[in-house]
């Protein structure tokens, strides 16, 4: 069970129980995998014809419950583990410690190498990818101070062979403090992975559990690294509309309109939208609604009283999700349940559900609903989900733009390092399990300042329609934080927001800046599965460029998520560098290309190396002119584009066979 191919090369098995790769300590006892003393036993479940669920359970005389989960996957090489251990005894365990998801042999090679980065650190130079040799032991982890799974660290990585083309792609579901030690060692090296801080005794009736690691082992190039997981990826892993993998969505939203984020948006405001939009022929698959809905007094941040502004909107939300339905939309609405704001509804009754930083209190600061309760997840969860109900909401966004780790500390014993933690991400996942179960259909959509929650184990449920606070309009930086989007998380959502006004001040914030609206170049630079448009209602000029544009991006998009992806050029956050990517179909033989020059580039021209059967012909169509034309294969394995500075160009082909 659990065996990995690449190819028909076998590179790592699993098999029996007590060699699962779990361990951990109990008092001073080291246990790994499920010894036979705890008496396993194996269950095998056919989840679809491609996946296969393992689930090893064993109890120990004392009354501990370990079960470990592994998923296989027929169509890929890829499986997943998982544990949970549960106390079943009426007093409380020993402490339970090095608690490893993972701990065990990977990749018997002399030269490892390893692919990684900072994930969303909300900062200039996030979203980087740094490709270094293994030669000691790298300890990968997100910062200690935030408790979020993507800011310091992020939860992909690559670890690959240095002179041979095999290795793993390797993701971590723990929407916490997670650590990945990769060891060097003779013929190979060994990776842990577990929960960062955990130390714990467990009570009885009481689960903790580990992150879910994902495995996916492959033989080849990059190329076949890269493209293999994203195709796992789209039939596995991302959130399904009406049976299918989510399709491009195009959003509107009318935003300010006298307040901060959506704080003086009214009812009449959001039905002036989007009849004018219709009016247009601009006809929006999302209808986003953001912060500052509810009753905040033109203080967004002030989360924690889950009800509908009356006074801006009379008849609740229903009206506006009617007319969006009736225009084929969905109605997106933000929601932010974990921080609690001082002086709102769940601050001032349920004072006992709320976790604070060491010396600070209810009257003063922000805290954390705890979801690792019970009766505050049961609270959250109704309440959210009858505005679900009453609303309409087609799309849940639920943000986090708070740092968890302080209160989960502040809440701890000495006996209980990490509990509050533990108990809190379960609590998170069936919050949104529930909310999944309650409205088919749902739609999550996952933010925490950017994208700081993007983890495996919460993209299963959701989509990142918002993955950065930083540089919405900032082209250089879009470009690199889409390099790393493309690679990971190939469904994302990007802005045609535009910061670059001619200079190269550009600033790095995620301000919404109307001084410079939308134009072409920076349409360009928002190629994503998921866009929004940042055309005002009211600016009627450009109208006819933005369906101009909403028509070439919907074919790209469609590209983006079904083909392979192809990085053409290096990203370097420069205003002086070209930026250039190739999606292509070899089952298809189509595809497209896209090339940037940035608003300081020197270079008028830029020879691309795009990949191509060279004893083809294929059929180009330049996106904005319409002009076709036939090149040979060979032509396009080194094909020149030149354009102005602060320009771009999309070029889409098929193979003529």
């Amino acid at each position: 069970m659990g065996t990995f191919y690449s190819g028909y090369e076998k590179i790592a098995a699993f098999a029996e129980p007590e060699k699962l790769p779990v361990s951990f300590k109990i008092g001073d006892r080291l246990v790994k995998g499920i010894p036979k003393e705890y008496s396993p036993v194996t269950r095998r479940v056919a989840i679809d014809s491609a996946i296969t669920l393992y689930t090893v359970t064993g109890i120990s005389p004392e009354g501990l419950e370990v079960r470990v989960e592994q998923t296989v996957y027929s169509d890929f090489p890829v499986t997943e583990t998982v544990a949970y251990l549960t106390n079943h005894g009426n007093k409380n365990t020993p402490i339970i410690s090095e608690l490893k998801v993972f701990d065990g042999w990977l990749l018997p090679c002399a030269n490892p190498r390893l692919i990684y980065g900072p994930g969303d650190d909300c900062t200039p130079t996030g979203y980087s990818m740094f490709d270094e040799p293994l030669t000691e032991t790298r300890s990968i982890h997100p910062y200690d101070r935030s408790g979020t799974p993507c800011c310091g660290a992020s939860p992909y990585m690559r670890l690959y062979s240095g002179c041979e083309d095999l290795g793993y792609n390797i993701a971590i579901g723990w929407t916490g403090l997670w650590q990945a030690d990769f060891t060097p060692c003779e013929g190979g090296v060994r990776l842990s992975v577990g929960q960062r801080r955990f130390a714990s005794y467990i009570k009885p009736s009481e689960t903790m559990r580990t992150p879910r690691v994902t495995l996916m082992a492959y033989c080849g190039t990059m190329h076949a690294a890269r493209n293999m997981w994203r195709r796992w990826y789209y039939a596995h892993i991302l959130p399904r509309e009406n049976g299918k993998p989510m399709p491009p969505k195009l959003c509107l939203h009318v935003f300010a309109d006298g307040g901060p984020e959506f704080t003086g948006t009214t009812e009449e405001s959001q039905l002036d939208g989007l009849e004018k939009y219709a009016r247009a022929g601009i006809l929006p698959d999302v209808w986003w609604i953001d912060a500052g809905w509810y009753k905040c007094d033109f203080n967004w941040p002030a989360t924690g009283t889950w009800q509908h502004d009356s006074s801006r909107f009379p008849r609740g939300l229903r009206p506006i999700s009617d007319k969006c339905r009736e225009l084929g939309a969905k109605l997106l609405l933000w929601f932010e349940p974990e921080r609690v704001y001082p002086g709102t509804e769940l601050a001032t009754e349920h004072p006992e559900w709320i976790l604070y930083r060491k010396g600070e209190n209810s009257r003063e600061h922000n805290g954390l609903l705890f979801l690792g309760d019970p009766e505050a997840l049961e609270w959250i969860t109704n309440r959210i989900d009858s505005l679900i109900k009453e609303y309409g909401v087609g799309i849940y966004r639920q943000d986090f733009k708070y740092d968890p780790m302080p209160n989960w500390i502040a809440a701890e014993t000495e006996d209980r390092v990490g509990a509050p933690e533990n108990l809190h991400v379960q609590g998170y996942y069936k919050l949104w399990d529930e909310l999944l179960a309650r409205n088919p259909g749902l739609i999550i959509d996952s933010c925490a300042s950017g994208g700081r929650r993007n983890d495996l184990e919460t993209m299963r449920r959701a989509i990142p329609l918002h993955y950065t606070d930083v540089g919405y309009g900032n082209h250089p930086l879009k470009q690199i934080q889409h390099r790393y989007m493309f690679e990971w998380i190939p469904y994302f959502r990007a802005h045609t927001m535009n910061f670059d006004d001619g200079t190269v001040d550009m600033p790095t914030s995620g301000q919404y800046n109307t001084s410079s609206p939308t134009d072409r170049f920076a349409y360009h630079n928002a190629m994503a599965p998921a866009i929004t448009v940042m055309t005002d209602r009211n600016d009627t000029e450009r109208f006819a460029l933005t369906r101009e544009m909403n028509a070439i991006w919907r074919r790209v998009a469609e590209l983006e998520l079904t083909c392979d992806y192809i990085p053409l050029t290096e990203c370097r956050r420069s205003v002086e560098d070209w930026y250039a990517m190739q999606f292509d179909s070899p089952e298809r033989g189509e595809g497209f290309f896209q090339a940037i020059r940035n608003i300081l580039a020197p270079e008028e021209s830029f020879t691309l190396r795009l990949h191509a059967d060279e004893n083809a012909l294929y059929e180009l169509e330049e996106a904005e002119s319409g002009n076709r034309f036939i090149v040979s294969g060979k032509a396009l394995a080194s094909f020149t584009v030149t354009l102005p500075k602060r320009s771009g160009v999309i070029y889409f082909y098929r193979k003529l066979r």
